[in-house]
């Protein structure tokens, strides 16, 4: 059936448009109209072609990909045996011997030559504080006064109790005088009547009688001898402690004991102090500081008084202190088998303060140097110390050692190897005894030994 537009105006164009559609309506329905259009069907020749194309290219697949992935499985796995039946590589290092010079690094603590607590003598209260901590002093010189009025009082009741014995003396001076002049007329009446006795004139018992006063006459005179003697020595008791009391009231006023810096500050005006016990100040001398190192058993014979020692402290980076052993405690601590020593370190600046840590230098020279050996190479297992000793056959030996000390990157060897052996620089736990290795030298760069 044909399709018809129905009548509507139009213009040029769209009467164009409409011509275009029918034609193509027209062209399809002739298409379908029509006989079938026929099919491409490929010939026996074509498929054998790509048949043999597809194969080329699986061939080509096959040699690109399969077989090199085949290659390399069959050399890791070949590489892998090798290495099973290869010796494990260590590296290993010459036993040697340190320098000549003992290098001998310890710590040490300083303190002031001289130290003291100053202490009130006083009792009273604190009138007035002239100095501080961190003030350098003289020797003499006021730091503090003591507001003492009881000690005030004290000093004038002792100088009155030696007036009133110097008062009483004199007393028993007149009474010594008059005692004297008793004793000179009883001793004339008494020879007066012994002549007249002896010529008949007087009784002999009245001549007894005055013999009898001249003698307790010289009695009084000696016992008032003996009271002067007792006021003497009881002014001197009094006079005594008048000194005592005013040397007393002269500690009112508190002085340093010697050339130094104040350290420590106890107390504030007003504060009540009492003589013996209240601690004031705390003064030390720090023109010249004491070093106390204690020095370990195998050293302790090689420090003696008046060797040199090299003083250092974090805190002053790039400075030496020269200080020198004055004296030894010639015994070792049993509980820590460590001597102590006494170094003299001069500290003319000040710059080094008391209680400071320092690290003390006692290098000196040695006879024999003993054997090194890398801290790393040492093995701690149950039955001891040990290294890893390679021997000339590339088998290895696990030697006991004696370890003299530790240098932290280094360890001194007190027996057990011999100066040129190979040890394992770094054992580790794989180490045993008769294992098969072969030895490389070490790459790295060897720590600087100690003493050189």
């Amino acid at each position: 059936m044909r399709y018809t537009e129905p009548d509507r105006p139009a213009d040029a164009a769209d009467e164009k448009l409409r011509q275009e559609n029918l034609e193509l309506r027209r062209q399809l329905q002739e298409l379908k109209a029509g006989p079938p259009v026929k099919l491409w069907r490929p010939s026996g020749i074509t498929i054998t072609v790509i048949l043999l194309g597809a194969a080329v290219v699986i061939a080509a697949a096959f040699v690109a990909g399969y077989v090199p992935r085949q290659q390399r499985i069959e050399a890791i796995t070949s590489e892998e045996r090798d290495q099973e039946h290869a010796l494990p590589r260590v590296e290993v290092v010459l036993v040697g011997r340190a320098g000549l010079k003992s290098g001998l690094q310890l710590p040490g603590t300083l303190q002031a030559v001289t130290e003291a607590p100053i202490l009130a003598r006083a009792d009273g209260y604190l009138a007035r504080r002239l100095v501080d901590i961190g003030d350098r002093v003289k020797a003499g010189q006021p730091i503090a006064e003591i507001d003492a009025p009881e000690l005030d009082a004290q000093v004038r009741q002792s100088k009155a109790n030696v007036q009133q014995t110097q008062a009483t003396m004199e007393q028993a001076v007149a009474n010594l005088e008059q005692g004297k002049s008793d004793l000179e007329l009883a001793r004339i009446t008494a020879d007066r009547w012994t002549k007249l006795a002896a010529a008949g004139v007087v009784s002999q018992q009245d001549n007894d009688q005055y013999q009898a006063q001249f003698r307790s006459k010289a009695a009084s005179v000696q016992a008032l001898e003996k009271a002067i003697a007792v006021q003497r020595s009881s002014i001197g008791v009094a006079e005594a402690n008048v000194a005592r009391l005013e040397q007393m009231q002269s500690y009112r006023v508190v002085r340093a004991p010697f050339d130094g810096v104040i350290t420590l500050r106890n107390v504030d005006a007003g504060a009540l102090v009492t003589a013996g016990s209240t601690l004031l100040f705390r003064i030390a001398q720090t023109g010249a500081l004491r070093a106390y190192v204690n020095i370990p058993q195998t050293h302790a014979s090689s420090v003696r008084s008046g060797q040199s020692a090299l003083v250092t402290a974090s805190n002053l980076p790039g400075r030496q202190f020269t200080g020198t052993v004055v004296r030894t405690a010639s015994a070792l601590d049993p509980a820590s088998r460590t001597m102590l020593a006494e170094l003299n370190v001069p500290n003319a600046d000040n710059a080094l303060f008391p209680g400071m840590y320092v690290q003390v230098d006692l290098s000196s020279a040695r006879t024999s140097a003993p054997l090194l050996i890398p801290s790393d190479a040492l093995i701690i297992r149950a039955d001891g110390a040990q290294v890893a000793v390679v021997r000339p056959d590339h088998s290895v030996h696990l030697q006991k050692i004696e370890v003299a000390r530790d240098y932290g990157d280094r360890l001194e060897v007190a027996s057990g190897l011999e100066e040129g052996q190979s040890i394992i620089a770094n054992p580790g736990d794989v180490a045993r005894e008769g294992l098969k290795v072969d030895p490389v030298p070490l790459a790295e760069k060897e720590p600087r030994q100690p003493g050189r």
